[in-house]
């Protein structure tokens, strides 16, 4: 059973081997020294809070379970309109097309009023580590996320267009955005063989998010190919074992709109909404044809969708990295990402 600690160079939750006295950080490379007490052996599905975190999140059963974040950015300059609402749809679809009990689903948004449920960098990081801790073969994984995304430069090369993606929690201003290959550590790496892990990101600039190895392309001929995103220093990004997909509402240069055009009704955002449409309309038989559902629904929908969460998540990009608008305003297409590449035509479509 693992623990978790916080690095004592970057604060990054590290996952602690029981009895160990040490661990090295991944990313910042400091030594955290630890003398953990004795405890028993925990039942499966208990899960240990890392310190400061606050109480146990709910107990896990049914071999599912899920984090659903949904930021608004509330009395902000980066207010966003539809966040809560993909937050509590998802919920509701996960419960009642396919079976997550409420107890396993961790939500975090503005609206709670449990403190360790707001969607700031640090609970965001907790309900990462959660979601993965102590999974087994056979378990099903969803982490959902809608909120503003952005860019900064990428120094390692690890990035072929030299930008690492990033998701903005509630609180980034002052503790910063969470980068994908902290992401990936988190919730991509540690994923042991027969546990699937599927990530829903609405934010712009969210093609890469999870930094997994594949990115499906539409060729040409109109046909699905996928491209080899390994890095070329040879770090492994995929999982150890486990299946890692993830749908993102646009490529890495695209915005995401949060928008009203879609649902007619109230704001949402554009790739949650056609996400759950494909799948409430029947079109979610297999991965290639939900995406091929939500590219068309929101190409049908046009320029109308644009409207809210693009151009002020592009703002702050360009604060961050000194980059520029990208052409084409709130055009976006969602894309589909994966540990390992596989035949999106004939691979069932399940959660």
């Amino acid at each position: 059973m693992m623990m978790l600690i916080d690095c004592s160079g970057c604060r990054t939750p590290l996952q602690l081997p029981q009895g160990a006295p040490c661990i090295r950080c991944a990313i910042c490379g400091a030594v955290t020294h630890v003398a953990p007490a004795p405890q028993a052996e925990p039942s499966r599905g208990a899960v240990q809070p890392a310190p400061g975190w606050g109480p146990p999140p709910p107990p896990v059963h049914g071999r599912k379970r899920a984090v659903v974040c949904g930021i608004s950015y509330r009395y902000s300059r980066h207010e966003l309109k539809g966040c809560i609402n993909d937050a509590k749809c998802m919920r509701h679809l996960l419960m009642t097309r396919f079976n997550f009990p409420d107890d396993s689903i961790i939500m975090l948004n503005e609206e709670q009023t449990d403190p360790y449920k707001i969607p700031t960098k640090h609970n965001i990081r907790m309900a990462m580590y959660w979601l993965v801790q102590g999974c087994q073969p056979g378990d099903s994984l969803v982490f959902h996320y809608s909120g503003h995304g952005a860019q900064q430069r990428n120094y390692s090369g690890d990035e072929v267009d030299g930008f690492d993606e990033t998701l903005c929690p509630l609180d980034f201003e002052t503790q910063g955005m969470i980068v994908d290959d902290e992401i990936n550590t988190a919730i991509v790496r540690p994923l042991p063989h027969g546990v699937k892990l599927h990530a829903l990101i609405d934010a712009c600039h969210s093609g890469t998010a999870l930094d997994l190895p594949f990115l499906c392309r539409m060729n040409r001929s109109g046909q699905y190919v996928w491209e080899d995103h390994r890095p070329r220093s040879g770090v492994w990004k995929g999982t150890s074992g486990g299946e890692a997909i993830s749908f993102s509402g646009c490529d890495d240069d695209q915005t995401s709109a949060d928008t009203s055009a879609l649902s007619k009704i109230t704001s949402t955002g554009a790739m949650t909404f056609c996400f759950i449409q494909a799948i409430e309309r029947g079109q979610a038989t297999t991965y290639g044809s939900i995406l091929n559902s939500m590219r068309s629904t929101i190409r049908n929908t046009g320029d109308s969708a644009g409207v809210g969460g693009g151009a002020v998540t592009s703002l702050i990009t360009m604060l961050i990295t000194g980059g520029s608008l990208s052409a084409g305003g709130l055009r976006q297409e969602p894309q589909l990402t994966a540990c390992d590449p596989f035949d999106v035509y004939a691979k069932p479509f399940s959660l």
